[in-house]
């Protein structure tokens, strides 16, 4: 742990124009300096660094921080790590606080396995190299499959000798510990004491970490024997959880940046021949199903993903799954499709980078789309399988929580699967609220008490239809849905406009007799079950164009409400200002109108009600009676202020 002492002597020392000069060509201009972002491709400079304040920011793309930050942000490395690196370049000690003897007893032996890794690695290599064994065998196979002499440097690969416990003595005769060797997974310990190394006469693939760690290894072995694993890699161990790392990404994540973009494949040959083509944009999967974690890793330096698939349908629709936790994390997932027989080690072997970028350019789509075409080609005229494919693919368009992009994607479905909109729609709400745990059958309530609650109309209050007062009822969900019903209430759970309204009037069981009036009242229904407001946008791009039409009608900055919201004291604040007035009001004169026209109603039936049927009068009038006290109510409800 860093003294915080020490921080805040570095953070006053550092020069934040002189940390970044080390990266990017800056130029003075006035009290500041400015140059190319190196968080984003531009032509034009955007990057602002202010000495006087000792901050960055980036018109361009919205990077900002502070020295730290800075070199968090381009070198990819820990806070602690970035103060380190500041510490030595201005030759300030940085050192930390002691720990409690268990804690720095396994900050120890993490470093020791670290170092223990290193020196295996080291090894692989120089077997590599300077063997016999290495150099007849596992280098001309890497010459053999095309690789240049750089390459195999930047990748550092090796090769484990076929003695079978080659490494486990040269470990040990060099003083490393055989314990740590077994975590590692380099050495395997049987029962009789007998020590052997597990990688034996494999070509060697070091894992590293995000900051350069050698972490684990993968081994191919060259000779073919159906009973043993073509691929090996090292198991679990306090530095390695295969769910975390991803190959390749310490020698990609620079090119991930400056492109913002990242191509997943499957292996370590196919990452290491896209290099060698000049695309280093890349990382692997190593051959296991895609986790959150490694997506997290990706998303750290780009939102964008495009996964290259080859022609094997089996291991496509095996890795669907994994791509579904993609599309949670809100990143752009698309997918190529390589030509049959081509994986892309082999493909990018015959490209060059120029062919390569091309092909991907005109082949690559969305994954919805990818996934759709693959299920009906499957699917065929089987109506069962074609009730399962919408299911599917609905449930990966219900996880993605951009709502205008799950609204794209449904089109998109609808048009390929030939289906309405309106029931895709359905069924993804469906799994929105099974994905949440939501039961659909609950309406929605607002738990907030500090906004009083209007009277309640009797449930025998049916059919009664006043269009001014449903439209003004929109008005506010449509404009101030999303804000906060009491603007002085900063807490999280403040009640909003959209919640108060809903619950108001789902509370009386009231229905909304405009039918375009009423599909905008259930969709903020059906939002504000999973906890979304729904904003104007959602509307605008509705797929019924009279919702487009009402809503673009209803929002525009001329629209108006009634009369009666200008018969007020000239000096009142306008009615956005005083939600928490302003909305009861506008529920209090919904529910009134109602009464009122109930009420009419009543009156004529009583009149035109035969005198014999006395059972029929006496229910009208008790119904009568009922009203008039609720209209009571809610005149005290309303108070002076409201003009009924």
């Amino acid at each position: 742990m860093i003294d915080p002492h020490t921080i805040q002597q570095i953070k006053e020392t550092a020069r934040i124009e002189e940390v970044i000069q080390d990266f990017v060509s800056l130029k003075r201009a006035g009290v500041n300096y400015k140059g190319n972002c190196p968080f984003h491709n531009e032509k034009t400079p955007s990057f602002v660094v202010s000495p006087a304040k000792g901050i960055y920011h980036c018109f361009g793309c919205g990077a900002s921080g502070d020295s730290a930050k800075f070199i968090m942000e381009h070198e990819k490395i820990s806070y602690p790590e970035a103060i380190k690196y500041l510490g030595k370049k201005y030759n300030i000690n940085v050192p930390e606080q002691a720990v409690s003897e268990e804690v720095s007893q396994e900050l120890k032996e993490r470093e020791s396995l670290y170092i223990v890794n290193e020196f295996a690695k080291k090894f692989f290599i120089t077997s590599l190299y300077h063997t016999d064994e290495g150099k007849s065998i596992g280098l001309s196979y890497f010459r053999e499959r095309g690789f240049r002499e750089d390459i195999i440097k930047k990748f550092e690969l090796g090769w484990s000798p076929q003695q079978r416990d080659a490494i486990t003595q040269a470990a040990k005769k060099q003083g490393y510990k055989a314990l740590y060797l077994q975590k590692l997974g380099l050495s395997i310990l049987k029962e009789d004491g007998y020590e052997f190394d597990r990688f034996a006469g494999r070509v060697m693939f070091p894992i590293l970490s995000l900051s350069g760690k050698t972490v684990a290894f993968g081994g191919r072995i060259l000779r073919t024997d159906k009973n043993t694993a073509k691929y090996l890699n090292s198991p679990e161990s306090d530095l390695y959880h295969k769910s975390d790392i991803l190959y390749g990404i310490f020698q990609a994540k620079k090119d991930i940046v400056k492109l913002d973009k990242c191509y997943m494949v499957e292996g370590y040959t196919d990452v290491i021949s896209m290099h060698q083509t000049g695309i280093e944009n890349v990382v692997a999967s190593s051959g296991t199903a895609l986790t959150e974690n490694q997506v997290k890793l990706v998303k750290r330096f780009t939102n964008n993903l495009t996964i290259l698939y080859d022609g094997d349908a089996a291991g496509i629709k095996a890795s669907l799954r994994g791509i579904d936790i993609v599309l949670a994390q809100e990143m752009n997932v698309r997918v190529v499709l390589l030509p049959d027989g081509e994986d892309p080690d082999s493909f990018s072997r015959k490209s060059t980078a120029e062919e390569f970028h091309n092909y991907i350019k005109k082949h690559e789509q969305n994954f919805i789309r990818f996934k759709t075409e693959l299920l009906m080609h499957e699917a065929e005229n089987d109506p069962i399988k074609r009730a399962q494919l919408v299911t599917n693919v609905m449930q990966s368009v219900s996880i993605i929580p951009d709502r205008i992009l799950r609204a794209e994607y449904i089109k998109e479905c609808s048009t390929l699967l030939k289906i309405k909109e309106e029931i895709l729609y359905d069924e993804v709400r469906k799994k929105v609220l099974q994905n949440t745990g939501h039961d659909q059958s609950k309406r929605y309530e607002t738990t907030n008490t500090n906004i009083k609650t209007t009277a309640h109309i009797p449930a025998f209050v049916q059919g009664i239809y006043s269009e001014a007062n449903e439209r003004e009822v929109l008005y506010f969900l449509l404009n101030f849905g999303k804000m906060k019903l009491d603007s002085e209430n900063t807490s999280e759970t403040a009640t909003k406009a959209a919640e108060y309204i809903i619950s108001e009037i789902q509370n009386e069981e009231l229905d909304f007799q405009n039918l375009i009036y009423k599909q905008i009242f259930e969709d903020f229904e059906k939002f504000l079950v999973i906890n979304e407001v729904p904003d104007t946008n959602y509307f605008l791009h509705h797929q019924n164009p009279e919702i487009r039409s009402i809503t673009a009608e209803i929002i525009s900055p001329g629209y108006e409400l009634s009369k009666l919201w200008k018969k007020r004291g000239g000096g009142e604040k306008p009615i956005e200002e005083r939600l928490h007035e302003s909305i009861p009001e506008a529920i209090v004169r919904f529910k009134f109108k109602i009464l009122e026209l109930m009420i009419a109603d009543i009156d004529a039936d009583i009149s035109a009600t035969n005198a014999d049927n006395s059972e029929r009068f006496i229910e009208l009038f008790t119904q009568k009676v009922k009203l008039d006290e609720v209209k009571v109510l809610l005149k005290t409800d309303a108070g002076e202020r409201i003009i009924l």
